[in-house]
């Protein structure tokens, strides 16, 4: 086989020497087999890149799920150059812009095969994924590449999959499903009944505000919260539906519980000591849950199509959800008006192979023995996590990106890496 890597890297080096002298740094290698049938491939890691039978037809269905009419598109990883090539036969194309999504792999296919007929071609944009802070639309992700990615790009590889993933998602949030409509029209006479969670908007302007979830390293910190709560001033402790049992158990109460999922039962959140405790939550909780809470509650909406109705009948707040209790917990208390934030068990991974704080293995949702998938925590490392925690991560993320005004601090570096925070000194050493 001949070796291409001097005609390839030439033409990289003419049109993008930042980035050649980026691929010569790259050290990293990878397990590469030749995979033949009536075409040929590679697979890596066990990985199979694309088809075996023909590359081609399958790029070109690649490539029909992207819009004709549109002058400039995105593709994530460079595979073997099939898609590409493809997109740019379009005549009406401008711009393709393709992300490498793991450098030591396109290294090598450099080396492999003759990439330069893409790479020439003056439409083209070539970069590293994960020198930009987020993905760009329309796009193709190829999907060997989403689980190839290398620990530079994993942040984009999360954002790429839970776009892929957002309709599949929101499947179990048909406005029409029966389910739905009977929870919201249980939920409708306390709803009617409690205040509107706008009421707290603007109430600690300036405040340090706590927001605590359920992650696994909140166990670290009982005890040094339970002292905080003590003290005459300090900061405002806001817990999520799920960290509040544990919370209250280990000596710490909380100054407001949010609570938006319907599976939310007693056992989750007992009522028993929740005198002067304010619950904010959505028509989507339980009502008995709900009627049964001792403190005030506040109702509120999110986005969602299921509210749409009652948003138009029965105006309320608005919080941001995005999958976890933890979006909107975090998004009122910069509605609340917090300067400072500083997250507690905001984990989304398992360290320690525990999954969450205060509850034994699988009492949440899948047990960590199920965990297949990876997010880099605050040392760098991979730590093991779900799917689902990657896309409330990405959602956080992008959250925080859109509210300069309000410094982020992460208590923990055990749990994932989150984007736009800093590690609080009194609690990270």
């Amino acid at each position: 086989m001949r070796e291409w890597f001097e005609d390839n890297a030439h033409v990289i080096q003419r049109r993008w020497p930042t980035l050649y002298a980026r691929l010569l740094a790259h050290e990293g290698t990878v397990q590469v087999e030749l995979i033949k049938g009536r075409d040929s491939t590679l697979s890596v890691d066990g990985i199979q890149l694309t088809s075996r039978h023909d590359r081609l037809h399958e790029a070109r269905v690649q490539a029909a799920s992207l819009p004709l009419e549109k002058p400039r598109l995105h593709v994530y990883g460079t595979g073997l150059g099939d898609l590409p090539q493809v997109l740019l036969e379009r005549p009406g194309l401008e711009k393709l812009y393709v992300h490498i999504l793991n450098g030591s792999l396109f290294k090598l296919v450099l080396q492999l095969l003759d990439q330069r007929s893409w790479l020439e071609d003056p439409r083209v944009e070539l970069m590293v994924a994960g020198d930009l802070p987020d993905i760009f639309t329309p796009f193709f992700a190829l999907p060997a590449e989403m689980l190839l990615a290398d620990d530079f790009n994993a942040k984009i590889r999360d954002r790429l999959v839970s776009e892929v993933h957002l309709s599949f998602n929101n499947r179990d949030f048909d406005p029409q499903s029966p389910f739905i409509q009977q929870r919201l029209q249980d939920s409708l006479e306390v709803l009617l009944a409690d205040d509107d969670a706008a009421q707290l908007f603007g109430s600690c302007t300036g405040r340090d505000v706590y927001v605590i979830g359920t992650g696994p390293t909140l166990e670290g910190h009982f005890q040094h919260l339970a002292a905080i709560r003590a003290q005459a001033e300090r900061p405002l402790f806001v817990c999520v539906d799920t960290a509040y049992r544990p919370l209250r158990e280990n000596g710490v109460t909380p100054d407001l519980v949010v609570s938006i999922d319907q599976r939310i039962s007693l056992r989750h959140l007992p009522f028993e000591e929740s005198d002067g405790i304010p619950l904010v939550y959505m028509p989507m909780s339980d009502p008995q849950v709900l009627k049964v809470w001792k403190g005030k509650r506040y109702g509120a909406y999110s986005a969602s199509p299921i509210y749409a109705d009652l948003r138009e009948q029965h105006p309320r707040a608005q919080l941001h959800v995005g999958g976890s209790v933890i979006h909107p917990a975090v998004d009122l208390a910069v509605k609340m008006g917090a300067g400072r934030i500083t997250l507690f068990g905001a984990d989304f991974a398992f360290p320690n192979n525990k999954t969450h704080a205060g509850w034994n293995d699988g009492d949440l949702g899948p047990a960590v023995s199920q965990a297949r998938h990876w997010v880099l925590n605050g040392e760098g490392e991979r730590v093991r996590t779900q799917l689902n925690f990657r896309g409330y991560l990405c959602v956080l993320e992008r959250y925080i990106a859109g509210q300069p005004q309000v410094s982020f601090f992460n208590s923990s570096r055990a749990g994932a890496m989150i984007a736009g925070t800093q590690f609080d000194p009194e609690f990270v050493q």
